[in-house]
Order: structure tokens, then C-alpha cells, then sequence
């Protein structure tokens, strides 16, 4: 018995592997609503609401997916709430991803991959932001892992609610 316990430890864990093949803009629009609308009533102070939705397919080749992060940036004035400017993006990655057990697949998906994109999010919303005739915005890091959770328990609540709905 000490020999199997020798073996098994001997054997080191295999580390999930992930590799970015490619990464761009899927879709990506900006309006500049102010400009449009003439609003030049001084330094209008923004309320900007981001919302942030994620999204992967497997891809025809082993191991292969498509991770997309679609954010959308609505900046609106405080004072009255008129629209100042509405930025949608859609980034994805194609990605390799090895050794990741299938139960563990789906939120390694959409929480370690988009991470990885993350900067280069930030960096396009900063830059279409400050060539769109404002300062450029700073996007806050986003926390993918409570995301991935808080969609899971509104799944699940979702589920409840439509499961006594026709009981």
C-alpha cells in the first residue's frame, strides 16, 4: 500500500492550460447624444450605468471557444437624467482551454477568460470615450466570479418561480 500512496502522490495535479488565439471587436457603436442634441448647458455631471453581459460557444475545433463580453455604457446627466452619451461593445476571444474538467469548463468560460480580456475592454472604452469628445472613462474592474453568481442564482430563482407557476 505505501508504494500506491508513493505513486499517487508522485503524480503532479495537471494545471488547467488557456491560450488566447485571437481577440476583437465583434460589434461596437458609440453615440454622442450631447453633441447631437446640443446640449451645452455647461459641465453636465455624468451618472454613467454600466451593464456587463457574457456569453461562450464552443467553437467546431477541439477545445476552442468564443468568450464574448458585451458592455454597455449609458451616461446620463444627474440633473434632469437627459442622455449624454451610449457606448455598446462586444469584445471576443477565441480561446484554448486544456485541462479544465467539464463540470468546471462553464465557469472557467465565463469567469477566468474574461478576465483575461478585461484590459483591453478598458482600454477601448477609455480611448472611443476621450475620441468621442469626453474624458476618457476609467471602466472599474469588474468582479467575474460574482457576476457568474449572481446569474446563477437569478437562473435558479427564475427556475422556482416558473416551477410553482405550473404546479
Amino acid at each position: 500500500m505505501p508504494e500506491e500512496n508513493g505513486a499517487a502522490a508522485a503524480t503532479p495535479p495537471v494545471q488547467p492550460k488557456m491560450q488566447i488565439l485571437a481577440q476583437y471587436i465583434k460589434d461596437m457603436s458609440f453615440e454622442n447624444i450631447a453633441a447631437q442634441k446640443g446640449l451645452g448647458d455647461g459641465d453636465p455631471t455624468p451618472d454613467i450605468q454600466v451593464q456587463v453581459n457574457l456569453d461562450a460557444k464552443k467553437r467546431g475545433q477541439d477545445n476552442q471557444y468564443d468568450v464574448t463580453v458585451k458592455i454597455e455604457v449609458n451616461a446620463k446627466t444627474k440633473e434632469g437624467g437627459k442622455p449624454i452619451f451610449l457606448m455598446e461593445l462586444e469584445y471576443t476571444g477565441v480561446f484554448q482551454v486544456e485541462n479544465v474538467p467539464e463540470e468546471q469548463l462553464h465557469p472557467y468560460l465565463l469567469i477566468e477568460c474574461p478576465r483575461m480580456l478585461f484590459p483591453f475592454i478598458r482600454r477601448i472604452v477609455s480611448d472611443v470615450t476621450r475620441d468621442g469628445g469626453f474624458p476618457p472613462l476609467n471602466l472599474e474592474n469588474i468582479d467575474f466570479l460574482a457576476l457568474y453568481r449572481n446569474e446563477l442564482a437569478r437562473r435558479a430563482k427564475a427556475e422556482a418561480g416558473s416551477q410553482v407557476g405550473t404546479a
